[in-house]
């Protein structure tokens, strides 16, 4: 009985033709050989098994194949194909620098390097998980990575490439790889199959390529798995049950579900979804690529993003057709902030549910928004027309011009949350009402949504209203303004008062202030110094720069208003003036005590030239 061979080494690529997803590479690769222009270093970069070591591998045979092919392919036939196929090449050397990553084998690499290849015309190196080396491998490579000997050829392979360090990547060529599309994946497993002689499903080996996440090595050892499990029979179901992957079936009742707001249903499906041992987060993943499938699906220009089979791509270009994209929108973002939250819940089966409910009522919420704000719900739950009181339409807002329309004996209608109060008029009383009105305002909500929000008409009778004319208007709103500019109150009182009782009034105002919390800058104005007596009830306050002047002024007619009401007298007046005072700085240094005793003894002076004096 022979042994058994897992799929990836089996049918692992022998040439740059049967490398899958990468042609932009191997074609690269194929043409730098055919030319003569192959670089001294190579960095394959991308994540897991995508084909960096077997390209690696085929190009170290196909420079040393001593029989090229026309397209650039190694023959396999020669002693250099034959020796690199039975693993004893010896102008071949592989590293793994994941276990090899110290300073001592990197010189012992570079120590072969030296040694030339034999009945060969290259000596490649490939050191694998190359990121994996220490910082000081990295330094004791760089020299020789630059300057190789013109026989040696270095191919670097990693998955981390920012963990590389850009001397190292300035001195090579370096290739990006890509994710192996599902498509390609699923074409070379169902070659796989057919020379296994194994039955297969198009669904089934496109959820094994989708559960790859774009590495063939990882669907090559799950398409082995299933071999064994359903006997060489893939089908969609054995897929899902070997795979634990979650039906699309399920995905697809569901959103039938919630687009007939069937919010009983949908919780079952769900309760029989965890009951199968499905984790609540799975699910809700799940669903929101789902309704982002069925987004995709509405465009023609957007179905080529739907990376499913024939069969589940007819069924969900179906499901878009009767799924509006406010409605997919909406319950993706939903479903996003689920799973944003599920991890800090703590009943996570509740933040499933909740968002489950907020989905199967999205449909209500969009017709009830989108009704006139004039209907209203029958006891039925049908939405009813309420009956329209009003009397007049008003004209378009277009052709109200500056005349202002007066018609007889109808209500005033205005388009406006609040009344505004008017200003008293003193003009006779007209028997006429307003009539005006606005349009409805359209609001669009995002995910193409066109909701209508209208603001309540408010009837106003206006059976006696007073309408002033335009001039007599102007001059009341214009008082009215002065008023409310002017803070000080007005009264009429000028009792007499003494001297006493006005400092006693201004140090109770102090104190209030204090109490108020006010800044102590202001408080300090108030207590440092009392007002000084001018002129009957004129006082003068004394400050000492600007900042505290202009603190006063602000302060000033709360100031008043409280001394006049105190004190029954409203012809008070309290004025500031700053006087700046100068500090006067005493002598520190030597020479400027010197300075201060010679300005009042100059004889002083005079001794310190006779006798030629210094200061220390």
């Amino acid at each position: 009985m022979d042994n058994f061979i897992v799929s990836a080494r089996k049918y692992r690529p022998a040439t740059f033709e049967t490398v899958v997803g990468q042609q932009h590479i191997t074609n690269t690769l194929k043409n730098a050989i055919k030319n003569n222009q192959l670089a001294q270093a190579f960095l394959f970069c991308g994540p897991r098994g995508v084909g960096k070591t077997t390209c690696a591998r085929i190009l170290a045979k196909t420079i040393n194949c001593t029989n090229l092919q026309p397209n650039g392919e190694a023959c396999g036939e020669c002693d250099s194909c034959r020796a690199f196929q039975n693993g004893n090449s010896f102008n071949v050397h592989e590293l793994d620098a994941a276990s090899n990553n110290s300073v001592d084998d990197i010189r012992s690499l570079i120590d072969q390097v030296r040694i030339p290849p034999q009945a060969a015309r290259y000596k490649v190196y490939i050191i694998d998980e190359v990121h994996m080396l220490s910082q000081a491998a990295f330094n004791a490579f760089l020299k020789t990575l630059e300057e190789p000997p013109n026989y040696a050829i270095f191919i670097l392979a990693t998955t981390e490439k920012h963990k590389i360090l850009p001397t190292i990547l300035s001195r090579c060529q370096i290739f990006d790889f890509n994710r192996i599309r599902v498509e390609d994946m699923s074409g070379h497993l169902a070659n796989i199959a057919k020379k296994e002689n194994i039955s297969y499903e198009d669904d089934g080996l496109h959820i094994i390529a989708q559960k790859a996440d774009g590495g063939l090595r990882d669907a090559l050892s799950m398409f082995d798995q299933i071999v064994s499990f359903s006997g060489a029979n893939v089908t969609y179901k054995a897929v899902i049950d070997n795979l634990n992957i979650l039906d699309y079936d399920y995905y697809f009742n569901i959103t039938d579900r919630l687009l007939q707001e069937d919010s009983a249903q949908t919780l079952l499906l769900f309760d029989e979804i965890l009951s199968k041992g499905f984790d609540g987060a799975h699910f809700i993943s799940g669903l929101s690529e789902h309704l982002r499938n069925l987004l995709v699906g509405k465009d023609t220009s957007t179905i080529k993003l739907l990376e499913v089979s024939e069969t589940i791509k007819a069924r969900y270009l179906q499901q878009s057709q009767a799924a509006s994209a406010s409605f997919l929108l909406s319950a993706m973002n939903i479903a996003n902030q689920c799973e944003i939250g599920y991890k800090q819940s703590k009943n996570q089966r509740l933040q499933v549910e909740l968002a489950l409910l907020k989905m199967s009522n999205l449909q209500s919420v969009f017709n009830l928004a989108s009704m006139p704000a004039g209907n209203a719900a029958a006891p039925n739950g049908e939405l009813k027309k309420k009956p329209d009181t009003s009397v007049n339409q008003s004209p378009p807002q277009s052709k109200i011009n500056d005349d202002v329309a007066i018609v007889r004996d109808t209500p005033v209608s205005y388009n406006t949350g609040k009344i505004s109060q008017s200003a008293p008029v003193t003009s006779a009383p007209v028997s006429a009402t307003l009539s005006l009105s606005a349009k409805p305002v359209a609001v669009k909500e995002p995910a193409a949504e066109k909701v209508n929000s209208f603001v309540p008409n408010i009837n106003i009778p206006t059976s006696s209203i007073k309408i002033p004319k335009f001039n007599e208007l102007g001059k009341i709103v214009e008082e009215e303004a002065k008023e409310e500019e002017d803070p000080y109150l007005k009264g009429e009182d000028k009792e007499a008062f003494t001297q006493d009782q006005f400092l006693q009034s201004w140090s109770n105002y102090a104190a209030k202030i204090k109490a108020d919390g006010k800044a102590m800058s202001l408080v300090t104005i108030f207590t440092a110094n009392a007002p000084k007596h001018i002129n009957k009830e004129i006082y003068e306050i004394v400050v000492s720069n600007k900042v505290q002047e202009a603190a006063f002024k602000e302060e000033r007619p709360y100031l008043l208003n409280y001394l006049r009401t105190t004190l029954r007298n409203f012809d008070i007046e309290v004025n500031v003036r700053v006087e700046e005072t100068t500090a006067v700085r005493k002598p520190y240094t030597s020479l400027e005590k010197f300075q201060y005793l010679a300005a009042k003894n100059p004889q002083l002076l005079e001794l310190r030239s006779r006798f030629n004096l210094d200061f220390d």
